[in-house]
């Protein structure tokens, strides 16, 4: 029985790590909303028992991290447009009585773009995008449907291939190797993989034959400047944090589950960013 009063959660292993109860808290607060937002902590074994009963434990819905979302995405009883292409479901919520699926990578990857870089497509060709995996999927379904060509560098190639299969003749795939030709024709470079975050390695690419016109983009947010984004910077390109589109992203449930339009605000962002800094 769902209580009164709206509850998400996110579904993941591990989630003590997130910011989504900051962000969905503020936004509660602010639109004076009484709801509330969870960590549920779930492994593989667990996971599908939760969510195919997800209002008897008490939720209208909710957001699914690593590493449930292909699982999420199979058993879901609806997906929308962008799950269906990326493979992956990252958020849930009831409507008449079925659990639908869809995924907010694809807005919040190109909102947070839209946002910190304006104008960036309108010369915008081609795009390098480094990974293969679910970020990769989001991002690559986002620039394809904005007419950009995608060229995706991935250490094992199989990955990028059949992402490439999935997506058409604007999509190719690559080794890491083919990083230096092309990125000489990229208007936009983006790091979809973990490399540079706290407790990795920093992605290792020479962007010396990138144009100076093009922007650097990478999902990572923690830590906020990554080395990738501080090599760009000092390079004078145009940089993008991945911070923004865990905030854009987070708005598509909210408006799903507590039924009011949030906005990502000044505000929220400080709040976000001094808890990253201070944990850093």
């Amino acid at each position: 029985m769902i209580a009164s009063m709206p509850r998400a959660c996110l579904m993941g292993h591990p989630v003590a790590h997130s910011r989504s109860p900051m962000i969905h808290s503020y936004w509660l607060k602010e639109l004076g909303i009484a709801g509330a937002y969870d960590l549920v902590d779930l492994g593989p074994a667990a996971f599908e028992e939760f969510i195919t009963h997800l209002g008897a434990h008490g939720y209208v819905g909710g957001n699914i991290t690593v590493p449930h979302k292909e699982a999420a995405h199979r058993l879901v009883g609806h997906r929308d447009e962008a799950a269906e292409a990326v493979g992956a479901v990252n958020t849930v919520w009831m409507q008449d009585g079925a659990l639908m699926g869809g995924n907010s990578d694809v807005h919040g990857f190109i909102a947070n773009l839209d946002d910190c870089a304006p104008g960036w497509d309108a010369r915008a060709g081609r795009a390098v995008i480094v990974g293969a995996g679910g970020a990769a999927r989001a991002a690559t379904y986002a620039l394809i449907r904005r007419g950009l060509h995608v060229a995706l560098a991935n250490r094992t190639t199989t990955r990028a291939e059949d992402l490439a299969m999935q997506c058409g003749n604007r999509v190719s795939a690559h080794t890491p190797a083919a990083l230096p030709e092309l990125l000489q024709d990229a208007d936009l470079l983006v790091n979809c993989t973990s490399l540079g975050m706290v407790g990795r390695p920093a992605l290792d690419v020479d962007l010396g034959p990138l144009k100076a016109s093009a922007v650097v983009y990478d999902v990572v947010y923690v830590p906020l400047e990554t080395p990738l984004l501080a090599s760009a910077r000092k390079r004078g390109h145009r940089t993008v944090d991945g911070l923004g589109m865990l905030l854009q992203q987070a708005g598509f449930g909210f408006r799903k589950w507590f039924g009011a339009l949030p906005e990502v605000t000044p505000e929220l962002r400080a709040i976000v960013e001094a808890d990253i800094r201070s944990e850093a």
